[in-house]
């Protein structure tokens, strides 16, 4: 079995290929069994672990197992760890054991972007990102893939993140700037990106500009949201897949508000890929992407590197 470190990992996961290799996997035939979760205790610490399975007819098996500690960032520390090991599907034999958290993060983002690719609009040059973990610094060149991304801004809680951020950005060659307004940063932006852990809605529908798109992919359980209920009202609202609305507390939220409900929402990437269900029809018309993962993104990105 080969052992991919992140580095190794990270060379084979660039946008332009990973976000058309999500695309494909989506339109594809797969089997993607319910995640397994649990809570882990120890002492006052918190945790929650992930065990995220998937196979596909390419002939590929993949398991990852992905560790949630959202009182890491007092420590200084990442709060998501992952491991992902592939194997081979007719046989069982494994093949390599990759960086999870560089397969959980690229794979997220790139969801992001696949998700923009079909609901933002296709002028949309204003990227507004909260927060600042492995997943939010990868997003605006995740959308700069399908959109042509001009100007992004960034948000955190803790304002010092997010100036850092900005700066490491500008060095890579973005107009990027942190923000303390969020609601006039909301506003102004035509891509609303959400890649926290937050507990309590961040994003509230009354600062979303017509035309915008919000796109929320931290919250993947039902203790955690991004956006109130009023983000979903008014909106086309698509879901990554069909556990989205049974395990992401902002959607939980906004069906319970009478928001949005099962029967109005438009649709899943599957049928987005597939062609089966229509994205963004009006540029005046307000979109929300709303995403909890899925074990078929980590085995089209595992697939990705090892073929590579």
């Amino acid at each position: 079995m080969k052992i991919l470190d992140a580095d190794q990992t990270r060379r084979q996961l660039d946008f332009a290929r990973l976000v058309p290799a999500l695309h494909q996997a989506f339109a594809s035939e797969a089997t993607v069994p319910p995640r397994h979760v649990h809570q882990v205790a120890a002492g006052d610490d918190r945790g929650t672990v992930l065990i995220m399975p998937a196979w596909s007819e390419a002939g590929f098996l993949g398991i990852k197992t992905i560790n949630i500690f959202p009182g890491n960032g007092t420590r200084g520390l990442p709060g998501l760890h992952a491991t992902y090991v592939l194997y081979d599907a007719h046989t069982g034999v494994p093949l390599a054991q990759l960086d999870g958290n560089e397969i959980t993060a690229h794979r997220t983002a790139a969801a992001s972007a696949l998700g923009a690719a079909f609901l933002a609009r296709e002028e949309a040059s204003r990227l507004l990102v909260l927060g600042t973990g492995r997943v939010a610094r990868l997003l605006p060149a995740a959308h700069a893939s399908v959109r042509p991304i001009r100007e992004v801004r960034v948000w955190n809680h803790r304002p010092e993140g997010a100036q850092a951020l900005a700066a490491e950005w500008r060095q890579a060659g973005w107009d990027a700037q942190p923000v303390d307004d969020l609601a006039a940063a909301v506003a102004a932006a035509d891509i609303v990106s959400c890649a926290t852990l937050a507990t309590a809605p961040l994003v509230r529908g009354e600062w979303l500009a017509p035309g915008s798109h919000l796109d929320l992919i931290g919250s993947f359980t039902p203790a955690m949201k991004e956006a109130d209920a009023a983000c979903f009202a008014g909106a086309r609202v698509y879901v990554d897949t069909d556990e989205a609305p049974t395990k992401a507390g902002d959607l939980l939220d906004a069906i319970a508000a009478g928001a949005v409900s099962l029967a109005t929402i438009q649709g899943t990437l599957a049928q987005l890929c597939r062609g089966e269900r229509q994205g963004r029809r009006a540029a005046a018309e307000r979109t929300v992407f709303k995403a909890v993962g899925s074990a078929l993104e980590d085995l089209a990105a595992a697939t990705l590197v090892w073929q590579a």
